[in-house]
Parts: structure tokens; C-alpha cells; sequence
């Protein structure tokens, strides 16, 4: 059997999978607003997307019922956007095949081949070290003041190189 997948570095696979999702489920999101994992989902959230928020910690995130697990979740999933430590993605991969996701997404830092080949095995797309905020700002014209106004990305060249 050939398993031969689209790179996820492929823009036209990236902008059909979050053209076609509609349902996010994060897991590891957090309640407080300076994460990365809050960032990011209150921004695909602003941006159309139903985001269901998978932490034990917490009750509700974003105004939205907080799952235990992925299993928990009532609806369907299109997206399971993982910001968990690489070695804990594999029980997630698990969860996201369990219910029939569609993706299992690992965000930026986040790289389990391993979950990644099982979810693909098991008909799930898998993308790897890759931010669904990033992706979706790139592919449709999100990135503004919010997302780029960090002074780590800029236009001006550094006042310490030659030219």
C-alpha cells in the first residue's frame, strides 16, 4: 500500500484543510491570555471557526464548555490542534482517530512522527510543527498590526548590518 502524502509545506492542502474545517478542537488550550494556545484560538475563533477548548484545568474557555478529553467532545471535530510536549501526542492521535477528526495538527514545536504515521494510517491528515493561526493569517489574509506588530518581524533593516 503506498502512503504517500501531500507535505504539509503544500499551500494548497494547507488552505483546504482550514477552508474545509469548521469545528477546532485544542488541545492543552489555555485559560490565560498571554499563551500562545489562547492566541491562537481566539483568533480562529474571530475568524469563523467553532473552538472546543480540551484541558481538564478548566470549566469553560473562550465562552466555550471545556472538555476532559477529546473522546468527551459531543460534536463533530474537523481539527484536532495539539499544544502538548511532543512525547504526549500519541494518546491524542489516538483520541482524534477514536472520533473521526480529520486532522491531527501539531502546533509549532510539535513533532511526533510516529502519532503523525498512525493518524495517516488511519485515513486522519497530519500536519506537523505548524500554527493553525499562522497558517490561516498566511493563506487568507489575516496577518495585521495584531499578528505582526512584534518587532521580530519588520521591514526595516537592522541598523547592525553592512549594507
Amino acid at each position: 500500500m503506498d502512503y504517500s502524502w501531500p507535505t504539509m509545506d503544500d499551500i494548497n492542502t494547507l488552505r483546504r484543510i482550514l477552508r474545509e474545517a469548521k469545528t477546532i478542537a485544542v488541545v492543552g488550550l489555555s485559560a490565560d491570555w498571554y499563551r500562545p494556545s489562547y492566541f491562537a484560538a481566539k483568533y480562529m475563533q474571530e475568524h469563523g471557526y467553532r473552538i472546543v477548548p480540551v484541558n481538564p484545568k478548566y470549566a469553560e474557555i473562550l465562552g466555550e464548555k471545556c472538555y476532559r478529553s477529546v473522546r468527551d467532545v459531543p460534536v463533530k471535530i474537523d481539527i484536532v490542534d495539539v499544544f502538548r510536549k511532543t512525547e504526549d501526542v500519541m494518546p491524542v492521535a489516538d483520541d482524534a482517530i477514536a472520533v473521526g477528526a480529520k486532522v491531527l495538527w501539531q502546533q509549532l514545536g510539535v513533532r511526533n512522527e510516529a502519532a503523525a504515521a498512525r493518524a495517516r494510517a488511519a485515513g486522519l491528515e497530519a500536519v506537523m510543527d505548524r500554527c493553525v493561526k499562522i497558517e490561516h493569517g498566511r493563506l487568507f489574509g489575516g496577518l495585521n498590526w495584531v499578528g505582526v506588530n512584534t518587532h521580530i518581524i519588520s521591514a526595516k533593516r537592522p541598523r547592525w548590518l553592512a549594507y
